[in-house]
C-alpha cells in the first residue's frame, strides 16, 4: 500500500472524532482508511492521500475536534514505509467487554472517485442531518435521547460505547428537526450524568454515514 501521506487524528470522545472525520473529509480530498478505538477513550482516524490534500484535512478536523473539547492529537507521515502497515493498518478486533467492534471500516466503491464519492454523499443525503449526544452515564444519555425523540421528528440510528462510561447516542431527520432535538436532549443530561458533546452535521459525508454506530 503506498500513498504520498498518511494522516492520523486522534480525539476523546466519539461525537469529536465523528464531527471531525466530517470536516475533514469535506476539507480535502482524502480517503478514509479506518476509525480505531483504543481503552482510554480515545478514536483515531486515519486517512491517506496526497500530502497538500492531507494537510489541509487535518486542519479542519484538528480544529472541529478542539471546538468539542475532544483534545485532539494530529500527525501526517509522508511517504510510509511499506513495512509499518503492519502496525498501521489494524484488521477487524471485536472488544468483549464493551461487546461491540473496535475498529470501523467505511464501505467504498472502488471504482468511483474522491471527487464523485462526495458529490454522491452531499445528493443522497442533502435533505438530512445527524446528531449526536454523548455523555458519560446511560441514564443521563437516555433521558436526553427521550426527551430528543419527543422534541421533533427524528429517527435513531444507533448507540455506541466507547469505555468509561462513554455512551453515544444518533439521530437523523432533517436539519431543524435534529436541531431541535438535540437541544432539547442536552437541556435534560444536568443532574443525571456528564455531557460529554452535543453536535448536529449538516449533509454528513459518505464515511461517516458508513461508520455510524447501528442500534
Amino acid at each position: 500500500m503506498t500513498f504520498d501521506a498518511l494522516g492520523l487524528l486522534e480525539t476523546t470522545g466519539l461525537t469529536p472524532a465523528m464531527v471531525a472525520l466530517d470536516a475533514l473529509e469535506k476539507a480535502g480530498d482524502v480517503r478514509v482508511l479506518q476509525v480505531e478505538v483504543n481503552d482510554m477513550l480515545g478514536v483515531c482516524i486515519k486517512v491517506v492521500g496526497d500530502t497538500a490534500a492531507v494537510a489541509a484535512a487535518m486542519v479542519a478536523g484538528r480544529a472541529m475536534a478542539e471546538s468539542l473539547g475532544g483534545q485532539p492529537v494530529s500527525h501526517i507521515i509522508n511517504r510510509p514505509d511499506e513495512r509499518a502497515w503492519r502496525a498501521v493498518e489494524s484488521p477487524r478486533e471485536y472488544n468483549p467487554l464493551i461487546q461491540q467492534d473496535v475498529v470501523f471500516f467505511p464501505a467504498y466503491d472502488p471504482a468511483v472517485s474522491g471527487a464523485e464519492k462526495k458529490e454522491r454523499a452531499v445528493s443522497d443525503v442533502s435533505q438530512f442531518a445527524l446528531g449526536f449526544i454523548e455523555t458519560q452515564g446511560f441514564t443521563a444519555v437516555f433521558e436526553a435521547i427521550d426527551s430528543a425523540c419527543k422534541a421533533a421528528n427524528v429517527e435513531v440510528l444507533g448507540k455506541e460505547k466507547l469505555g468509561g462510561g462513554y455512551v453515544t447516542v444518533v439521530i437523523r431527520g432533517d436539519v431543524a428537526a435534529v436541531k431541535a432535538a438535540i437541544e432539547a436532549g442536552r437541556e435534560r443530561v444536568d443532574g443525571l450524568g456528564k455531557l460529554i458533546a452535543a453536535h448536529v452535521i449538516p449533509r454528513p459525508t459518505a464515511s461517516v454515514m458508513a461508520l455510524l454506530p447501528k442500534a
